[in-house]
């Protein structure tokens, strides 16, 4: 008896009040977005036959101010910088930009091989990286990518810098809807890699 009581001063208490023990917003799964852009398979090598066996260590890319969230990020009208909660990278911006720019040296045919941190292999050169900027501007309606790049020719001693400039690239949204963001911040890195090969065949050359 006093069961029934109960539950029906609870049914009295919430009905009369407004609430509900159901939640008022919909169930939102985050999504996550692979971080890869990769060189296009019918792109000429960069630099056809190498044989001079260069090596080139492509140390661990660092993440610029802001960019350590893998929420994807817009630049609102406002100026104001918004991060989606419920859309993200897979990994760490930083840390797909990280194997995107070494798979895609790798695929250039610029270097004998190139390594990742924690190799014991000998390099010749060494690449750091910084992503600068990966985000969508909705007021200009563009994607922007953009990483600093510093090359170190480690033969002589002491080593000396061979590179260091920024690379940036902006590509026109098709849409704001996330997929559109993506795929449009990711045309953005790739134009930025192609840049960085062909920084990269300059120093070759200096």
């Amino acid at each position: 008896m006093m069961g029934n009581l109960a539950g029906t001063a609870l049914a009295t208490a919430l009905g009369g009040s407004g609430c509900s023990v159901l939640p008022s917003q919909p169930y939102l799964q985050r999504r996550d977005w692979p971080l890869v852009v990769r060189r296009p398979a019918d792109m000429a090598p960069a630099v056809p036959g190498r044989t001079d066996g260069r090596v080139l260590l492509v140390r661990a890319s660092q993440a610029g101010p802001g960019l350590e969230t893998r929420g994807l990020q817009t630049l609102q009208p406002d100026g104001s910088l918004k991060t989606a909660f419920y859309e993200q990278w897979a990994v760490p911006p930083s840390e797909g930009v990280d194997d995107d720019l070494r798979q895609w040296i790798a695929d250039s045919g610029l270097y004998a091989a190139v390594l990742g941190p924690g190799s014991r292999v000998a390099a010749d050169f060494a690449l750091e990286a910084e992503l600068v900027a990966l985000n969508a501007d909705l007021a200009n309606g563009t994607a922007r990518a953009a990483v600093a790049l510093v090359l170190i020719d480690l033969r002589p001693s002491p080593a000396r810098i061979r590179l260091e400039r920024t690379e940036a690239a902006s590509v026109k949204l098709e849409g704001t809807d996330p997929p559109a963001l993506v795929r449009a911040q990711l045309a953005a890195l790739a134009a930025v890699l192609r840049q960085t090969e062909a920084a990269l065949v300059s120093a070759a050359h200096t």
